[in-house]
């Protein structure tokens, strides 16, 4: 393999077809190899994958990643070796297809039970958290408290967005995909949905700070 300067890097793989050529096969390897090392070091959930398993998932991914340096070959600053930023490109790229398949069966469905908001759990916050018979009584009363805050205050809408993005950590190009949007479109609505919520438990003599305390682990 070629080892290259970041000059050489830029010239070759926007050169001729014979220095790109060459120059898109070294990266590939590149990448494939960084993509290969996060997949297999840094990926717990992967752990139980066998070495020619996650070593097709790398070689998958760095073609994507390939492509992906090459449409911001014009973002490249020099501020780092060349083959360092490219790999930081691919490393997000496994990221976001991890997560795209992760929740790729993902449905609003799953949110709901026989047309109605699924309740409210107190499991999804603080479950951890060892508890005596009074703070117990104290977190279900809460918890039935922040469950009917999300039906009173919310709309059916910002009740499904709320819920997916903070107790399923559903990604948002996912959700605004599944509910018709953008993701701009959704961050407003989410936002909107937390302040609606935040004032409607504040009126409920639930303040923040105090709710915060309650369910921290």
């Amino acid at each position: 393999m070629t080892e290259r300067t970041n000059e050489q890097w830029l010239t070759d793989l926007t050169g001729t077809p014979q220095h790109q050529e060459s120059a898109l096969t070294d990266l590939r390897e590149r990448l494939q190899r960084g993509i290969f090392y996060y997949l297999s070091r840094e990926r717990s959930d992967l752990a139980d994958l066998a070495h020619p398993e996650i070593q097709q998932m790398a070689e998958d991914l760095a073609q994507d990643a390939t492509l992906r340096v090459m449409e911001n070959l014009d973002s490249f600053r020099g501020d780092s070796r060349f083959t360092t930023w490219a790999t930081k490109i691919a490393v997000r790229v496994a990221i976001s297809d991890l997560r795209r398949a992760r929740y790729k069966d993902f449905s609003l469905d799953t949110l709901t039970a026989d047309g109605e908001i699924q309740p409210f759990s107190s499991g999804a916050v603080g479950s951890q958290m060892p508890t005596g018979p009074e703070d117990s009584v104290e977190r279900a009363d809460v918890m039935r408290k922040i469950s009917s805050a999300f039906e009173e205050a919310l709309t059916e809408r910002q009740r499904q967005a709320l819920m997916a993005v903070a107790l399923q950590g559903v990604p948002l190009e996912i959700l605004a995909d599944q509910m018709g949007t953008n993701r701009n479109a959704l961050y407003k609505l989410i936002h909107d949905a937390r302040r609606k919520l935040r004032s409607h438990l504040e009126s409920q003599g639930l303040s923040t700070d105090y709710m915060l305390g309650l369910f921290e682990n």
